[in-house]
């Protein structure tokens, strides 16, 4: 099969759709190589989660020409880009757009051509290149394909090029890199690449899926617990400065890093101890849209554990939540949760809650939205996923989510399961504080842009000029619906103020026990459920 002679928009766009869910089938095969930098065994869901980015950026734009295909692949990469792999993988992908786009359709020659820039884009993003990466696949591979360019066929034929030097590369890369070689295992993030190109391939010849490799063995396994750092990131807007400045800045607090950018955003990553003063730090710069934390000591703890439930009898139900700041998310997995990540101004599509609905073991799911926009979305997750019984229990807050939450078991009926979820969830009451975006009067609460507002279960309650005024006052109102308060706070409040502000909470409101934790979404400066 030959295939086209030449890949327009269309072709493009229904490739790295189709390529997202190819991944999607293999990020355990993915996972359970990765050790480097760190085995917290995440390598294939963080360049899903990038490549899912990418299909809702498509889906969006719709894009007719190859400037708005290009546009797409590189915005919607860098703005969903996550962890170390995903980061790598949209400058993959942005160097390779930066050279498409000025083409109407890719032949051989303009496809080799955007590889090579794919390469070059991905080096350039990384502060020390580490070969037996996925750099080396994507670079070695390029070269393969370019010398092949002017006899091939056309871009089908050099992908086959491109597997075939991408899989020997591939073969090498326990060579280059020690880590590699010690765990047995090759490069986690460039066999994830070489996935994503299969799925194109597999599109360009009218394929079906492939069912999900069989994993007997999990790299993991093979290193002892211990203090692996905190991978953070964060994801800026408005940006003013050169990405080199923000790079600089960072570079002290730790290693594994990349800070990239383009239209006025900057993604940044890094492996450090002290992610607090990090994102505090980057917030000067712009304006935080969406930051994230992960303690990468209890990752690698949670893969071990989910290699021994993997030996288990399946749970009878799973649960599913939409969950923003990396709080609450922490919450949520403890409590035994697969979590899609967003929130307001951030929805997840229904394709990607299904994702995660999908990835897990049990026949029964229930699915918690945790945002009244974000219901619908999840109440048509049952129209792709027939093969498991999807559940939604429609939580309008992440409060909500979190006390039904507390009390999943996965070894209970769904149906007793989700009378007793709901019931917590109806006594819980989410107090949200954030930032009015436009002068409005809702509710009878006159705000304007820029303004703190309070919000009681979604309810805009009162206006203030100080985050910490907007919560008391709140709290004023309901101190007598709880006794226990659980505060989340964000990188713009710090632990300091925070712990301020809860001594003088528990010396006016003595009957209520208050917890307070870090990392609450990046739009709430606090977010409070009391119970």
């Amino acid at each position: 099969m030959a295939g086209p002679a030449s890949l327009g928009p269309r072709d493009l766009s229904g490739a790295f759709t189709f390529a997202t869910d190819y991944v999607g089938v293999h990020i355990t095969e993915i996972n359970a190589l990765n050790v480097y930098p760190v085995p917290d065994g995440d390598t294939g869901t963080n360049m899903h989660l990038t490549l899912q980015s990418v299909r809702r950026q498509l889906q969006e734009e719709d894009p007719e020409s190859m400037a708005d295909f290009c546009h797409a692949l590189a915005y919607g990469s860098l703005l969903g880009a996550r962890g170390n792999s995903g980061v790598i993988l949209s400058q993959v992908l942005k160097g390779f757009a930066d050279v498409a786009k000025g083409h109407a359709a890719l032949d051989a020659v303009a496809f080799a051509a955007a590889l090579e820039g794919a390469s070059k884009s991905a080096y350039a993003a990384v502060m020390k290149p580490v070969e037996g990466t996925i750099l080396t696949v994507v670079r070695e591979s390029a070269a393969a394909v370019t010398s092949a360019a002017a006899s091939s066929d056309g871009p089908l034929d050099l992908l086959r090029v491109l597997l075939e030097e991408g899989h020997a590369s591939l073969g090498r890369t326990p060579d280059l890199l020690p880590i590699l070689k010690q765990a047995g295992v090759v490069d986690a993030g460039a066999l994830g690449y070489l996935r994503m190109m299969e799925g194109i391939v597999a599109f360009l010849e009218g394929r079906d899926l492939p069912p999900p490799p069989t994993v007997t063995r999990h790299a993991q396994e093979g290193f002892e617990e211990e203090a692996f750092g905190f991978c953070t990131e964060f994801l800026l807007s408005d940006v003013r400065v050169d990405t080199r400045e923000i790079q600089d800045a960072v570079a002290p607090f730790g290693d594994s890093l990349l800070v990239v950018g383009a239209e006025g955003f900057v993604k940044g990553h890094i492996h450090t101890e002290e992610p607090e003063k990090l994102l505090a730090l980057v917030g000067r710069y712009g304006t935080m849209v969406k930051s994230k934390v992960e303690d990468m000591s209890e990752q690698h703890s949670e893969i071990l554990a989910d290699v021994a439930m993997d030996e288990a009898e399946p749970p009878r139900t799973g649960l599913v939540v939409v969950s923003s700041g990396y709080g609450p998310t922490k919450v949520f997995r403890s409590l035994g949760a697969r979590v899609v990540g967003g929130g307001q101004t951030d929805n997840p599509s229904v394709q990607d809650i299904a994702d995660a609905v999908r990835s897990l073991g049990a026949a029964s799911v229930v699915v918690m939205p945790n945002n009244k926009n974000i219901i619908m979305a999840a109440e048509r997750v049952n129209e792709l996923v027939a093969e498991k019984h999807v559940h939604v229990l429609p939580t309008r807050t992440l409060g909500q989510g979190l006390a039904a939450a507390v009390v999943f078991d996965e070894d209970k009926d769904v149906e007793e399961l989700l009378r007793a979820m709901k019931a917590s969830a109806d006594t819980a009451t989410t107090f949200e504080v954030t930032t009015a975006s436009r002068d409005a009067t809702i509710d009878g609460v006159s705000v304007q842009a820029g303004d703190f507002i309070g919000l009681v279960d979604d309810k805009l309650v009162v206006r203030d000029a100080d985050p910490g005024a907007c919560l008391l006052e709140m709290l004023r109102s309901h101190a007598d619906e709880g006794e226990v308060a659980t505060l989340f706070y964000n990188a713009a409040i710090g632990p300091e103020r925070a712990a301020e502000l809860i001594e003088s909470f528990e010396a006016e409101f003595p009957d209520i026990e208050f917890e307070a934790y870090p990392g609450g979404p990046d739009l709430y400066p606090y977010l409070l459920t009391l119970e």
